[in-house]
């Protein structure tokens, strides 16, 4: 028996997934448009944060491409976007970094909902992971908005909030699929 072959996911929930290996591509890309931006302003912590948030999203969407695979799906991969959002200042960076993370969060949601909507409580399990990991996303990307909100304009305060930065090393993701 072929593996997943008991359980094919629909062509609605499999075309959603292959969407959002694209999207979780892309979000890579974004961010490593941000740390780009950070290194060209000397502030090495936060270009560290953003990589870091970068290699982060491509595991995601490896997640997502060994997930169909483990289910049988056809894998469709289509053209990276490049990057288009204007950062003209460390405030602008960090809010298109909230503001997309909203973004993948109700592409998460909307992939959930036809799951649920198809039955298919495999891939439902399989999201509660992404589910839990945008709220963990929002509340860092508010985090970051926060403390600059709070730091940036005090050379001494961002050296310090750009040295926090440069500690952040990267973790694998725990999911087990």
């Amino acid at each position: 028996m072929m593996k997943g072959a008991f359980a094919m996911l629909s062509e609605k929930v499999s075309a959603l997934l292959n969407e959002q290996v694209n999207k979780e591509f892309y979000s890579a890309y974004l961010y490593l448009d941000f740390s780009n931006y950070f290194e060209a302003r000397g502030l090495d912590g936060f270009a560290n944060w953003y990589k870091i948030q970068a290699q982060e999203e491509r595991d995601h969407a490896m997640l997502f491409y060994q997930y169909l695979h483990n289910n049988s799906a056809k894998v469709t991969l289509g053209a990276i976007a490049q990057p288009d959002k204007v950062l003209d200042s460390d405030m602008t960076v960090l809010k298109a970094g909230l503001e997309h993370e909203l973004y993948v969060t109700g592409l998460i949601n909307t992939i959930y909902a036809a799951a649920y909507e198809e039955k298919d409580f495999r891939t439902m399990q399989f999201l509660d992971w992404f589910v839990k990991e945008q709220g963990e996303e929002e509340d860092n990307a508010n985090d970051l908005i926060s403390k600059m909100e709070l730091f940036g304009s005090d050379p001494k305060s961002l050296y310090m909030l750009n040295s926090e930065l440069a500690g952040r090393v990267y973790s694998a993701p725990s999911l087990v699929l």
